[in-house]
Protein backbone atom coordinates (compact mmCIF):
# COMPACT_ATOMS: atom_id res chain seq x y z
CA UNK A 1 0.00 0.00 0.00
CA UNK A 2 1.09 3.55 -0.62
CA UNK A 3 0.49 5.19 2.75
CA UNK A 4 2.32 8.43 1.97
CA UNK A 5 0.19 8.96 -1.11
CA UNK A 6 -2.98 8.15 0.84
CA UNK A 7 -2.00 10.55 3.61
CA UNK A 8 -1.19 13.31 1.13
CA UNK A 9 -4.47 12.79 -0.75
CA UNK A 10 -6.47 12.78 2.46
CA UNK A 11 -4.79 15.95 3.68
CA UNK A 12 -5.68 17.68 0.41
CA UNK A 13 -9.31 16.65 0.85
CA UNK A 14 -9.23 17.85 4.45
CA UNK A 15 -8.27 21.33 3.29
CA UNK A 16 -11.46 21.49 1.21
CA UNK A 17 -14.70 23.24 2.04
CA UNK A 18 -16.16 22.70 5.47
CA UNK A 19 -19.94 23.00 5.51
CA UNK A 20 -21.74 23.67 8.77
CA UNK A 21 -24.04 20.97 10.04
CA UNK A 22 -25.86 20.21 13.26
CA UNK A 23 -25.47 16.42 12.96
CA UNK A 24 -23.45 14.37 15.39
CA UNK A 25 -21.62 11.12 14.73
CA UNK A 26 -20.93 8.74 17.62
CA UNK A 27 -17.97 6.39 17.43
CA UNK A 28 -18.42 3.36 19.61
CA UNK A 29 -16.78 -0.08 19.67
CA UNK A 30 -14.73 0.54 16.53
CA UNK A 31 -11.84 -1.93 16.27
CA UNK A 32 -10.08 -0.16 13.42
CA UNK A 33 -9.02 -1.43 10.04
CA UNK A 34 -7.19 -0.30 6.95
CA UNK A 35 -5.62 3.14 7.25
CA UNK A 36 -6.63 4.30 3.77
CA UNK A 37 -10.29 3.55 4.35
CA UNK A 38 -10.27 5.51 7.61
CA UNK A 39 -8.51 8.44 5.94
CA UNK A 40 -11.29 8.56 3.36
CA UNK A 41 -14.11 8.16 5.86
CA UNK A 42 -12.78 10.80 8.25
CA UNK A 43 -12.00 13.20 5.39
CA UNK A 44 -15.64 12.99 4.31
CA UNK A 45 -16.76 13.42 7.91
CA UNK A 46 -14.51 16.45 8.32
CA UNK A 47 -15.93 18.02 5.15
CA UNK A 48 -19.49 17.39 6.37
CA UNK A 49 -19.05 19.75 9.32
CA UNK A 50 -20.53 17.17 11.68
CA UNK A 51 -19.51 16.87 15.32
CA UNK A 52 -17.96 13.62 16.58
CA UNK A 53 -18.57 11.96 19.93
CA UNK A 54 -16.24 9.15 21.00
CA UNK A 55 -18.46 6.97 23.19
CA UNK A 56 -16.68 3.67 23.71
CA UNK A 57 -13.68 1.98 22.10
CA UNK A 58 -11.95 3.64 19.16
CA UNK A 59 -8.97 1.44 18.35
CA UNK A 60 -6.17 1.29 15.82
CA UNK A 61 -6.89 3.31 12.64
CA UNK A 62 -10.02 4.74 14.28
CA UNK A 63 -7.73 6.86 16.49
CA UNK A 64 -6.83 8.97 13.45
CA UNK A 65 -10.08 10.79 14.20
CA UNK A 66 -8.03 12.82 16.71
CA UNK A 67 -5.98 14.38 13.92
CA UNK A 68 -8.47 14.40 11.07
CA UNK A 69 -11.47 16.03 12.75
CA UNK A 70 -11.06 19.61 14.03
CA UNK A 71 -10.44 19.73 17.79
CA UNK A 72 -13.51 21.93 18.36
CA UNK A 73 -15.82 19.36 16.73
CA UNK A 74 -14.81 16.29 18.71
CA UNK A 75 -15.45 15.22 22.28
CA UNK A 76 -15.25 12.07 24.37
CA UNK A 77 -17.67 10.64 26.91
CA UNK A 78 -16.55 9.00 30.14
CA UNK A 79 -16.82 5.65 28.28
CA UNK A 80 -14.26 6.67 25.61
CA UNK A 81 -11.24 4.40 25.22
CA UNK A 82 -8.66 4.95 22.48
CA UNK A 83 -6.20 2.19 21.56
CA UNK A 84 -2.93 2.85 19.72
CA UNK A 85 -0.45 0.42 18.17
CA UNK A 86 1.95 0.21 15.25
CA UNK A 87 0.41 -0.43 11.85
CA UNK A 88 0.74 -3.89 10.41
CA UNK A 89 0.02 -5.83 7.24
CA UNK A 90 -0.23 -9.56 6.60
CA UNK A 91 2.84 -11.17 5.05
CA UNK A 92 2.67 -13.74 2.24
CA UNK A 93 1.58 -16.37 4.80
CA UNK A 94 -1.07 -14.14 6.36
CA UNK A 95 0.95 -13.44 9.51
CA UNK A 96 1.01 -9.84 10.75
CA UNK A 97 4.23 -7.88 10.21
CA UNK A 98 4.81 -4.30 11.36
CA UNK A 99 4.53 -1.74 8.58
CA UNK A 100 6.97 1.16 9.10
CA UNK A 101 5.24 3.20 6.37
CA UNK A 102 1.81 2.59 7.84
CA UNK A 103 3.05 3.43 11.33
CA UNK A 104 4.56 6.66 9.99
CA UNK A 105 1.23 7.48 8.32
CA UNK A 106 -0.57 7.07 11.65
CA UNK A 107 2.09 9.09 13.46
CA UNK A 108 1.90 11.97 10.98
CA UNK A 109 -1.87 12.30 11.48
CA UNK A 110 -1.81 12.44 15.28
CA UNK A 111 -1.72 15.88 16.96
CA UNK A 112 1.44 16.73 18.95
CA UNK A 113 -0.28 16.13 22.32
CA UNK A 114 -1.27 12.63 21.22
CA UNK A 115 2.25 11.85 19.94
CA UNK A 116 3.67 13.08 23.26
CA UNK A 117 1.26 10.83 25.22
CA UNK A 118 2.13 7.84 23.01
CA UNK A 119 5.87 8.43 23.54
CA UNK A 120 5.38 8.66 27.31
CA UNK A 121 3.60 5.28 27.19
CA UNK A 122 6.19 3.34 25.20
CA UNK A 123 5.55 4.46 21.61
CA UNK A 124 3.75 2.68 18.81
CA UNK A 125 4.55 -1.02 18.93
CA UNK A 126 2.78 -4.36 18.44
CA UNK A 127 1.28 -3.90 21.91
CA UNK A 128 -1.89 -1.81 22.13
CA UNK A 129 -1.74 1.07 24.60
CA UNK A 130 -4.96 2.67 25.83
CA UNK A 131 -5.84 6.29 26.47
CA UNK A 132 -8.93 6.80 28.61
CA UNK A 133 -10.22 8.66 31.62
CA UNK A 134 -7.95 11.43 32.88
CA UNK A 135 -5.43 10.74 30.08
CA UNK A 136 -7.96 12.29 27.67
CA UNK A 137 -7.98 15.62 29.55
CA UNK A 138 -6.30 18.29 27.45
CA UNK A 139 -6.41 16.10 24.35
CA UNK A 140 -10.14 15.71 23.73
CA UNK A 141 -12.94 17.83 25.20
CA UNK A 142 -15.39 16.11 27.51
CA UNK A 143 -18.85 15.54 26.02
CA UNK A 144 -20.27 15.17 29.49
CA UNK A 145 -20.29 18.95 29.84
CA UNK A 146 -21.72 19.64 26.38
CA UNK A 147 -25.15 19.41 24.82
CA UNK A 148 -23.84 16.83 22.32
CA UNK A 149 -23.93 14.05 24.90
CA UNK A 150 -27.71 14.24 25.22
CA UNK A 151 -28.54 13.93 21.51
CA UNK A 152 -30.55 10.82 20.59
CA UNK A 153 -28.42 8.23 18.76
CA UNK A 154 -29.10 6.22 15.61
CA UNK A 155 -26.97 3.71 13.72
CA UNK A 156 -24.62 5.17 11.11
CA UNK A 157 -26.06 5.33 7.62
CA UNK A 158 -24.59 6.72 4.44
CA UNK A 159 -28.02 8.06 3.50
CA UNK A 160 -29.83 10.80 5.39
CA UNK A 161 -33.52 10.02 5.64
CA UNK A 162 -34.69 12.63 8.10
CA UNK A 163 -34.74 16.40 7.90
CA UNK A 164 -33.43 16.70 11.46
CA UNK A 165 -29.83 15.95 12.36
CA UNK A 166 -29.72 13.16 14.96
CA UNK A 167 -26.55 11.61 16.26
CA UNK A 168 -25.54 8.46 14.46
CA UNK A 169 -23.10 5.71 15.22
CA UNK A 170 -20.06 5.47 13.02
CA UNK A 171 -18.87 1.95 12.51
CA UNK A 172 -16.32 1.93 9.76
CA UNK A 173 -16.54 -0.67 7.07
CA UNK A 174 -12.77 -0.78 7.38
CA UNK A 175 -12.71 -3.42 10.11
CA UNK A 176 -10.61 -5.79 8.03
CA UNK A 177 -7.35 -7.47 9.05
CA UNK A 178 -4.84 -5.15 7.30
CA UNK A 179 -3.97 -2.27 9.63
Amino acid sequence: MHYRGAVAAALLVLCGANSASAATVRISEDRGGQIGQYLQAFAALRSSGERVVIDGSCLSACTMVLGLIPHDRICATSRARLGFHAAWMPDENGRPVTSPMGTQALWSVYPAKVRHWINRHGGLSRTMIFMQGSDLHGIVASCDSTRTASVQSHRYSHHRTASHHPARYYTASAASPGR
